[in-house]
């Protein structure tokens, strides 16, 4: 019997080749770049954190999801199942540290124990951006400002940002006389686009106890209209305008100024299930494939670092989903499948000149070009084979005697064509133009 053990990976947890894990980079380093135009830092905090932390403030269902243990000091502790929560416990303990209001930003992975499926996975990499330490309106439009820029800058155009702010919603059920009620209303309203409204209404009933005012909540959740008008129904059925109406309109008349309007809508039926959510709360969905859900989405946290310090700190943040926002991009066929960073490759054609293949890559490389030299002298075509796997453009040729002449020959090798006994200077031109 064989003692090999057999390679596997967990359920919903993944190996990543190099074309795939190439597009996870990059799309990482274009979302960065974003957050840090828009004046966010980084951060980064553990893997692991004392159970007590990440779930103080959870309902049941994110308690079934955590991977949670007890570690060889008998600590019962879990793997974090956000950024969000880990940055609240970050934020009260570093609070004497950090200048307000801190934008910081947190791109890596995190853990959930939930069913895979199509998109969903139990490992995977969340981008979070976060503001804690101002309560205005200019914070709230500049995440959702945020994040269509950080979805635009990776290619994805046709999206479209649902928002509502759970104030107006809170003051409605107030109104019904369900506001002890409005945890369990939000949860089952979130569920809409997953179950329907039927399996809602049923829930809405049970916890309303009145099928008349389940009647109303349906009603309020489905206002239609432009963005304006939907916000006049809510302030409407909400018993007049407040606070929380005037945030939106504020952010509405920010999203006009910036001409970004277009991109968003009132969506009353938005309420985002974890309970620290206050204000402001949004979703994003691609407008081409709505079907694989919100591919980021957030809202206003305020009381949320106040589960671990006395001092009220408000935020606001969001979340783009990279795994499932991949999922999205591969069904619509707009990923780009590269398999390496290089730009040309010398081939090897004499084990003996590989010294002055070396030069010369040198060359291009001090010239910005990312190159590799082939190590073995093998047969051209499995040179080729190789180049072609990991998707490089170019290939560059060093005959003797264009080594003793300084040149080389370079081929596109994706049209065939060739530009024989030219300078690493010319080289460099036509590779990186």
């Amino acid at each position: 019997m064989s003692d090999l053990i057999q390679p596997r990976v967990l359920k919903g947890f993944r190996d990543f080749l190099p074309k795939a894990q190439i597009q996870r980079a990059t799309l990482q380093e274009k979302i960065t770049e974003v957050y840090r135009s828009f004046g966010f830092v980084p951060i980064d905090t553990p893997v692991l954190e004392y159970t007590e932390i990440l779930l103080r403030k959870s309902n049941g269902e994110t308690e079934k999801q955590v991977f949670r243990f007890e570690d060889n000091g008998g600590r019962d502790v879990a793997m974090r199942f956000d950024l969000t929560v880990p940055f609240a416990r970050f934020t009260a303990e570093h609070f004497a540290e950090l200048y307000l209001p801190f934008k910081r930003y947190h791109i890596s992975k995190v853990w959930r124990g939930e069913k895979p499926q199509a998109g969903r996975y139990r490992e995977f990499v969340q981008c979070d951006i976060d503001t804690v330490g101002s309560d205005s309106a200019v914070s709230d439009f500049e995440i959702l400002n945020v994040m269509k820029a950080a979805l635009n800058a990776i290619g994805v155009e046709k999206i479209t940002i649902h928002v509502n702010h759970r104030g107006i919603f809170n003051r409605f059920l107030n109104k019904l006389g369900l506001l002890e009620k409005s945890e369990d209303i939000l949860r089952s309203v979130d569920k809409l686009a997953k179950v329907g409204e039927e399996a809602v209404k049923a829930e809405l009933v049970e916890y309303s106890g009145d099928e008349a005012k389940a009647s109303e909540i349906l009603k309020y959740i489905s206002s239609k209209g432009s963005f304006l008008e939907i916000l006049s129904q809510l302030e409407t059925m909400a018993d007049g305008p407040d606070t929380d109406t005037q945030r939106m309109k504020d952010i509405y008349e920010m999203m006009k100024a910036s001409s970004i309007e277009s991109t968003y809508v009132l969506d009353p039926s938005i309420t985002r299930g974890l309970d620290y959510y206050t204000g402001v709360v949004y979703e994003t969905f691609l407008n081409d494939l709505p079907t694989i859900g919100s591919v980021c989405s957030g809202g206003r946290y305020d009381n949320l670092a106040g589960l671990y310090m006395k001092e009220k700190v408000p935020g606001v943040g969001a979340s783009i989903g990279l795994d499932r926002l991949i999922a999205g991009l591969e069904q619509l066929g707009i990923t780009e499948n590269k398999g390496s960073y290089v730009d040309a490759e010398i081939f090897c054609q004499d084990a003996g000149d590989i010294v002055s293949y070396q030069r010369t890559a040198a060359l291009l490389r001090a010239k910005g070009v990312n190159v590799e030299v082939f190590p073995d002298q093998k047969k051209m075509n499995q040179q080729y084979n190789v180049t072609e796997a990991k998707s490089i453009p170019w290939g560059i040729f060093i005959s003797k005697e264009e080594i003793a002449a300084g040149t080389l020959t370079l081929k596109n090798l994706k049209t065939r064509e060739m530009f024989a006994g030219i300078t690493v200077e010319k080289a460099c031109e036509l590779i990186l133009s």
